[in-house]
């Protein structure tokens, strides 16, 4: 993989993906791009709105052809929670950078997502985020470079600290 500086942000919805992201491209100097703000202005409307018309695909879709036209250095990236579903998505984003898993606790997960619908979630109705979790979990580990654990507690400003200590201890990175 060639460097250009690009850190991938994966997690479950609800999991501090933008925020973090936010946060880290500014300690980083770093641009900030979200594939869901890519997919609403592409599609020119909301997440909720591409789910209630084409369902989950529709959302799969969308995330997957944002991934792979996104060409970028030196810019951190979140990503949506579903990106992990489509190979194609993530061999793309693993070929612009290093992939990230914000993992955090399924309880902490609940509390600030609820039920979900109205976030527009890439999630069949007969599903809760526990079943996301059961089927997302294992396609982050393997995704992942480095696997960030953010306790329910821990504030934005903590997991990106961790992020940066973590960065800063592996052989192939330069954080800065």
């Amino acid at each position: 993989m060639a460097d250009r500086g690009n850190l991938v942000l994966i997690g479950m919805p609800g999991s501090g993906k933008s925020t973090i992201g936010r946060l880290l491209a500014d300690r980083l100097g770093r641009r900030f791009v979200d594939t869901d703000a890519l997919v609403e202005a592409s599609r020119k409307c909301s997440l909720q709105t591409i789910v209630d018309a084409e369902g989950p695909a529709g959302v799969l879709a969308a995330e997957e052809t944002e991934a792979r036209a996104l060409d970028c250095r030196d810019t951190v990236i979140a990503t949506g929670g579903s990106m992990v579903y489509s190979e194609p998505a993530m061999t793309a984003l693993k070929r612009l950078g290093r992939i990230l898993w914000l993992d955090v606790p399924l309880a902490a997960l609940q509390q600030r997502v609820g039920s979900g619908a109205d976030r527009g979630l890439a999630m069949r109705p007969d599903q809760d985020l526990s079943d996301l979790a059961s089927e997302r979990l294992p396609l982050y580990a393997r995704h992942a470079d480095l696997r960030i654990p953010a306790p329910a507690g821990a504030s934005p400003e903590d997991i990106t600290a961790v992020i940066l200590a973590q960065l800063a201890t592996t052989d192939d990175s330069d954080p800065g």
